[in-house]
């Protein structure tokens, strides 16, 4: 009868625990073993399931005070928690009451639900800084300040500032959002990788001169034909040469190398590489694996300082992924950063 219930749980994908009317395990399904481990029949449940809110859930159902309950049930798994949903039900077991544990694995719905709370929480932060400054300059320009007009030219300089950083970050959030809705649909035009890259340096070549940077173009006088969405690719590209010039520093250089190889196995095939580089500080390997993340700064307070919004490598992250592309990052402190996208030519 034992192996009849064991082939019966068998066929249901999910962990089930099956207890009898003497609270011991009378069965359990391969995800379960693979949850708690291998023989655990005739073991009395409490030995196999040891939290608190799951124990008195079962205690519950097994008194009849309640005939279905539900209590969560946190498990590690290779150095990761796992966030189940357990459902206690009463079943009717050789004319015997049992008692039928289910585990639903709900962590990515928690993972889901923790990422927008911490969205919401980053981006009430990045706007209430601005708005604050520019409320309490508003009530000194009505008060003390209304009749000073050198300290109404700074103050509304700084509000100006202000404003602007919002702005931005309304833009960021705006493009953040469209190019996540787009990111399973593969761009189906061509586009000219030479040109976009040419447009992206003439753009940039005046902030590099204000800064300072020399700009090192390495790439060839042939066109190199990619599939992809000119604008978005435009946009990862100034976005990453606009924060090299940013982060190198006066008297630095910028180099933007593109490569073609006949195959590349990230991409499984022919590809461009574009490569970004740039003499800087560089960044501690630590920060390399979150770069990508909505909101993540190395350098908090220069990041804002320079008018950053900390989604820039977000949206380029996402922006290399509908392309079916990668991105890598290599950087040595004190010796500089790399950013190579590379893209399937086919």
């Amino acid at each position: 009868m034992l192996s009849v219930y064991s082939s019966i749980l068998n066929a249901v994908p999910i962990p089930l625990v099956l207890i009898g009317a003497d609270e011991r395990i009378v069965a359990l399904n391969e995800g379960a073993e693979r949850l708690f481990g291998g023989g655990l029949q005739t073991r009395h449940y409490i030995t196999a399931l040891r939290q608190p809110s799951l124990l008195d859930c079962i205690e519950n159902v097994h008194s009849g005070r309640s005939a279905s309950a539900t209590a969560p049930y946190l498990a590690t798994e290779r150095s990761r928690e796992t966030s189940y949903q357990v459902s206690v039900s009463q079943v009717a077991l050789a004319e015997e009451r049992a008692i039928l544990l289910s585990f639903v694995d709900t962590t990515d719905l928690q993972e889901a639900g923790q990422m927008r709370r911490d969205f919401v929480a980053n981006v009430s932060h990045e706007l209430r800084t601005p708005l604050t400054a520019l409320i309490g300059f508003i009530e000194t320009l009505r008060g003390a300040a209304r009749d000073d007009p050198a300290a109404r030219d700074r103050f509304l300089g700084i509000m100006e500032k202000e404003a602007g950083r919002m702005n931005r970050l309304v833009r960021d959030l705006l493009s953040l959002s469209r190019v996540e809705a787009q990111e399973r649909v593969r761009p189906e035009t061509s586009v000219n990788l030479t040109g976009i890259l040419a447009s992206v340096l003439s753009s940039l070549r005046p902030f590099a001169d204000e800064a300072g940077v020399e700009i090192v173009k390495m790439t060839p006088d042939t066109d190199v034909i990619v599939p992809g969405d000119a604008d978005q690719l435009t946009q990862v590209f100034y976005n990453l040469v606009e924060n090299a010039i940013k982060y190198s520093g006066k008297d630095s250089r910028v180099t933007l190398e593109l490569v073609q190889t006949e195959h590349e196995p990230v991409v499984r095939g022919a590809a461009a590489t574009v490569t970004v580089g740039d003499t800087g500080e560089g960044i501690d390997p630590v920060h390399i694996p979150r770069l990508t993340e909505r909101f993540y700064r190395v350098d908090t307070h220069r990041s804002r300082d320079m008018g950053g919004t900390g989604l820039g490598l977000a949206i380029v992250k996402h922006i290399v992924n509908r392309h079916r592309g990668r991105l890598r990052v290599h950087s040595t402190p004190g010796k500089g950063s790399q950013f190579s996208v590379v893209l399937p030519v086919a």
